[in-house]
């Protein structure tokens, strides 16, 4: 009999990386005869699914008090994500439960619900939520780890949820509520796509042998993609930006340092930054905004390019920008920080330090006037991210297959 596996994350549609990774890994245990499944909260844009209608019920945190004390129930496992849960492991029966986003639109109680019945219970962390009430360890634009000391006193005094004081007192209950002894009791396996956020949850308490390193993969699809580039193809003169455009991101820094440089920059995406960059860099002819481009387009953008750039001021896990431009076969110039270092080894590309406009500038011009084997970052990066390598690890490592 086929081993189960039911996948848990709050939505289930193409939302965010977190849903993406749920539904690229939910194909990819079925594609080799793993009998997986997902429950999610009932939403109206989720892709159709075997238990949809026990999907937990939708919430929503705008609206009246109505709207937002359901929310708070749900946030506590107080309200039918219980019953709608057990009914799933009732009729499915699997072998592992593992969660992916859960906090607020489900709640970790479904996570306790499988730990009692026996069943392996992994978790892949997507954020810090674990260790930081508002996910990102971000206050006032620059890292904050006030709260992975254990001290969550900080979301209240800094209003660290959208600037609300009972936001930010519900994230604290939460975090109260769902404490980090209580979590690492319910779950076998943690499972961080970089060493950075597995150092951050030990450096948080948690214990580092229930947690193990797995890098995101390249679904079937894209990798097929990336392999049918011909990355030994000249470059053309220019390097570029995958992503969103947002304060997190670095992106203000990294244009006001390509502003000053000769080299031709082509910027692809979106965000609350767009039209005040756009503005901003109108004048300047070497920076040329392409707005949101779709799959496809990215991956020429990225096979064409010298090097791109991945400037984050934040503590990015394993960004999807780095492995991208790494299967294109495009080194990458990125910051010193969070889960980013990692994944660039001196041959893929160089880091410089996060905030600095002077060591970004230095380290494009050093990178655009090198020489690289295109090809075989190509192929590293194809193999390292590549659904089988996946695949072998999460089933026998961390699912215990």
């Amino acid at each position: 009999m086929a081993k189960r596996v039911l996948l848990v994350n709050k939505f289930y549609y193409p939302r965010g990386g977190d849903c993406v990774v749920v539904i690229n890994t939910e194909q990819l245990l079925r594609d080799n005869g793993v009998d997986a499944e997902v429950f999610a909260m009932a939403y109206p844009e989720n892709l159709p699914a075997r238990f949809q209608d026990k999907f937990a019920s939708e919430v929503t945190f705008s609206g009246g008090i109505g709207n937002r004390l359901g929310a708070l129930r749900r946030t506590l496992g107080m309200d039918d994500v219980r019953q709608r849960f057990e009914a799933v492991l009732d009729e499915f029966q699997p072998d592992v439960v593992h969660l992916h986003n859960i906090h607020s639109y489900l709640s970790p109680v479904v996570g306790q619900m499988a730990h009692r019945r026996g069943i392996r219970v992994v978790w892949t962390l997507h954020d810090y939520k674990l260790l930081c009430p508002r996910y990102d360890c971000l206050r006032d634009g620059k890292p904050c780890e006030q709260c992975v000391a254990c001290n969550t006193n900080g979301v209240i005094e800094h209003r660290c949820m959208k600037g609300s004081l009972p936001a930010s007192a519900v994230a604290k209950l939460e975090a109260i509520k769902w404490n980090r002894r209580i979590l690492e009791q319910n779950t076998d396996l943690f499972v961080c796509p970089s060493r950075f956020m597995a150092n951050m949850m030990k450096k948080g308490g948690f214990d580092d042998s229930k947690t193990v390193v797995l890098n995101n993969f390249l679904d079937p699809v894209k990798l097929e993609q990336y392999q049918g580039l011909d990355s030994a193809a000249p470059r053309e003169d220019y390097y570029c930006y995958v992503g969103r455009l947002s304060s997190e991101k670095g992106v203000e820094d990294f244009l006001a340092a390509a502003a000053r440089l000769p080299y031709k920059l082509k910027v692809a995406g979106g965000g609350p930054l767009e039209s005040q960059l756009r503005q901003r860099y109108a004048g300047n002819d070497n920076i040329e905004f392409l707005g949101i481009i779709d799959a496809v387009e990215v991956a020429r953008l990225l096979a064409g390019a010298r090097l791109s750039v991945v400037p984050s001021q934040c503590y990015d896990n394993n960004p999807l920008s780095v492995v991208e431009s790494l299967c294109a076969g495009t080194p990458v110039a990125g910051s010193f920080i969070g889960g980013i270092p990692e994944l660039i080894d001196g041959n893929n590309g160089c880091t410089f330090k996060a905030f600095d406009q002077q060591a970004i500038a230095d380290t494009v011009t050093v990178m655009m006037k090198r020489e690289w084997d295109y090809s075989k970052i190509a192929a590293d990066a194809l193999k390292r991210f590549s659904p089988a390598a996946h695949l072998s690890v999460l089933t026998k490592e961390i699912y215990g297959f």
